[in-house]
């Protein structure tokens, strides 16, 4: 009865995903005469707004539905743009980037949380991973077309991305109305304060083996974010044209698309242990490889931090979902997606710091050498945590 939720999900996926703006969205702010601090510090208040509204808005999924939470955020994603398109200036487009955080953050949480359940009522909950996987798929693929073709719109105009994707963003907002929510809960609650502070209570005090899926899954998914939005700096300093750097997006995210499409297969032969660890120094490692090859030979990197980019994805949110409950279960990925946003909201001005003051190469090892750090600090207790995880199934 719900599987039809799954197709409906894919489209807001798609319209999510389909990026005409993304490999060129840096330079285009270049081209408007922002200094590369200026321009992370509008990427800095996207992750801000999502970081004031995720939880909230996460609440507001458990309580009022998946379902209304992701027609709001259709709506908000389509205005966002739609100011981009129209206006000019650091104030005008630090409106646009506080409504595409608003509108991101109700769409975050909400859209796994309703396919788990979707599965779940329809008695297929333990192909969430095969699902989720072929979700983020279809959202890579749709990023990677999305890539060749914002490149090759901003080579008539950098401005051109953005009409398009005005008319992108609106294909989900006629498929949210037409999902369907399952009920697998009494939505009797109201939505305070005190409620959501007790859900993360419960998810980063009371309760371990969340908490440290959450830290660790959060450190990895701000790093995959820095490395979505710096690379295309990197390829115009080596001297990309436009259309290059978004031919190059297509071809990474075609890899992501493909490597989520077995990322379970591959946990499963890998095993957790062996995963997380393999992850860890690929995503770290890169950065740091990056800034010292300083070349066209940072593709082969690139490739191999955006395969591992697509098993750390939905491997990593499978985790939590195992250990979460349906009425909370938004909730709890809006908190992940919180940090995410928060770390990113502070280390991507302190990147576009270093490149002006610095150098490019240099802020790519000092930002990788981060986030070594964090992922170091948090990966023990996190592979602990696995580990009981295993031994109680």
């Amino acid at each position: 009865m719900y599987s039809g939720n799954i197709t409906k999900l894919y489209l807001i996926k798609v319209a999510k995903w389909f990026m005409l703006t993304m490999p060129i969205l840096l330079l285009f702010f270049q081209d408007l005469g922002f200094t590369v601090e200026e321009s992370f510090q509008l990427k800095a208040i996207y992750s801000i707004a999502i970081v004031i509204f995720e939880i909230p808005s996460g609440y507001a999924a458990d309580v009022l539905g998946r379902r209304k939470t992701l027609i709001i955020g259709s709506i908000l994603g389509t205005l966002g743009f739609a100011i981009y398109s129209f206006t000019s200036g650091f104030y005008a487009f630090l409106a646009a980037e506080l409504v595409l955080g608003i509108g991101q953050s109700f769409i975050s949480g909400a859209d796994s949380a309703l396919l788990y359940d979707s599965l779940k009522a329809d008695g297929r909950e333990k192909d969430y991973l095969k699902y989720e996987g072929r979700n983020f798929s279809v959202g890579n693929f749709s990023e990677a077309i999305a890539g060749f073709m914002g490149g090759a719109l901003a080579e008539i105009s950098l401005r051109m991305p953005f009409y398009f994707q005005t008319g992108i963003a609106f294909i989900a907002i006629p498929a949210a109305f037409m999902l369907i929510e399952p009920q697998l809960y009494t939505r009797t609650q109201k939505a305070t304060m005190r409620d959501i502070w007790n859900v993360v209570k419960y998810a980063m005090l009371t309760n371990k083996s969340l908490r440290y899926n959450i830290i660790y899954s959060s450190i990895i998914g701000s790093a995959t974010l820095t490395m979505a939005w710096v690379y295309p700096l990197y390829l115009k300093e080596i001297n990309f044209r436009e259309i290059e750097i978004g031919a190059t997006s297509t071809a990474l995210n075609l890899v992501v698309g493909l490597t989520t499409l077995v990322a379970y297969k591959i946990e499963q032969r890998l095993r957790p242990k062996s995963t997380v660890i393999g992850v860890t120094l690929v995503i770290t490692g890169a950065f740091i490889a990056a800034g010292l090859l300083h070349s066209i030979y940072v593709l082969p990197v690139l490739v191999i931090f955006y395969f591992s980019r697509g098993i750390a994805t939905p491997v990593l949110k499978d985790y939590i979902n195992r250990i979460t409950s349906s009425d909370m279960r938004a909730t709890v990925l809006s908190i992940r997606s919180l940090i995410i946003r928060a770390n990113f909201s502070i280390l991507a001005p302190l990147f576009g710091y270093m490149t002006d003051r610095l150098t490019l190469s240099q802020a790519f090892v000092i930002i990788g050498a981060i986030f070594m750090v964090l992922t170091g600090s948090s990966i023990y207790l996190f592979l602990r945590s696995l580990e009981k995880q295993e031994n109680s199934h």
